[in-house]
């Protein structure tokens, strides 16, 4: 399959990456429906070590099976999907190079103390990844955490092993931890500087959540007035966190964050589109409906990517 320019232009922006890495890249840009086109739609489904099964899968218990989520991505025409190391084991013979996955090899769970620090524990390999045959590895920091420098050295660590073995890496950026307040987790200085630091990571794919118009830091809040930056609209902190991942040379996707309206995913998608962004990954708002519904609102976010609603 011919890569096509836009591909080939986001391609030559990873400057010094290895073959390997821009041909799994490649992999995922130009799979299913949105490909070739610069778009993005990840389906993850890590929430399952994040949140509980029945917190998870109950509202749609068709999604307890790990190749019921295979087979959306493939039939929605996604560009990759992402799991843990058992959830990709479970279907990695079945849909063997089907669609493009992502190992997310570390997890977090929500049976530990409210004391014992935000953090994650290390749960895959490169080398499971390179054994699944998949395009990515995926990586939570949690920048604000008093566990972040730790984080951030084993990404780096394990990022250093991907690039030699051609995998390519997606880092989660999610401010959390004693440094952040609830409003800070979604502010949009937070949000732009978590972006920053996964670009400066190494990240090849950046996800980040949606941010609101709150500004956290003081001292940041000085220079985004002084600035005059604009942060009024979605659209706009979409554009600002592009700035912030290398002036749009990183791939960014936004997180959908828990089950909504359509519609609300809908602005959502109009605002990443509108402001550069990459696209969506998205996996509450999509597995935990019915699967018809699922699909049809997948089919309109492709066309809200490809300008068409």
């Amino acid at each position: 399959m011919r890569a096509t320019r836009i591909v080939q232009k986001i391609l030559g922006n990873y400057e010094g990456e290895t073959p390997g890495v821009k041909a799994n890249l490649c992999r995922m840009l130009m799979q299913g429906k949105l490909g070739g086109t610069g778009k993005m739609i990840i389906l993850p489904v890590d929430q399952g070590f994040e949140h509980g099964p029945a917190r998870t899968f109950a509202a749609n218990p068709a999604a307890y099976d790990p190749h019921y989520h295979y087979q959306l991505a493939l039939d929605a025409g996604l560009n990759a999907y992402a799991a843990p190391l058992g959830m990709i084991e479970a279907g990695a013979d079945t849909y063997a190079g089907q669609i493009p996955t992502i190992l997310k090899v570390n997890s977090a769970n929500s049976l530990m103390s409210g004391t014992a620090g935000k953090n994650q524990a290390i749960t895959g390999s490169v080398d499971d990844a390179l054994r699944l045959g998949c395009a990515a590895i995926g990586f939570t920091i949690y920048p604000g955490s008093d566990c972040a420098l730790d984080m951030f050295e084993e990404i780096s660590a394990m990022r250093e092993e991907a690039v030699a073995k051609g995998v390519a890496t997606v880092i989660w950026s999610y401010p959390r931890g004693e440094a952040i307040t609830k409003d800070g987790e979604t502010a949009i200085d937070v949000a732009a500087y978590a972006a920053q630091i996964a670009a400066l990571l190494g990240a090849h794919i950046i996800k980040i959540k949606l941010s609101t118009d709150h500004l956290m830091l003081p001292e940041a809040k000085k220079v985004y007035e002084d600035q005059k930056i604009d942060i009024a609209t979605q659209a706009a902190r979409v554009k600002h966190c592009m700035q912030s991942s290398f002036n749009g040379r990183r791939i960014v996707v936004f997180s959908g964050g828990a089950k909504k309206g359509a519609d609300s995913v809908y602005d959502d998608a109009r605002a990443i589109r509108d402001g550069g962004g990459n696209g969506s990954i998205i996996g509450r708002n999509s597995f935990q409906r019915d699967r018809n519904e699922a699909l049809a609102m997948l089919a309109k976010l492709v066309d809200i990517y490809k300008g068409k609603a």
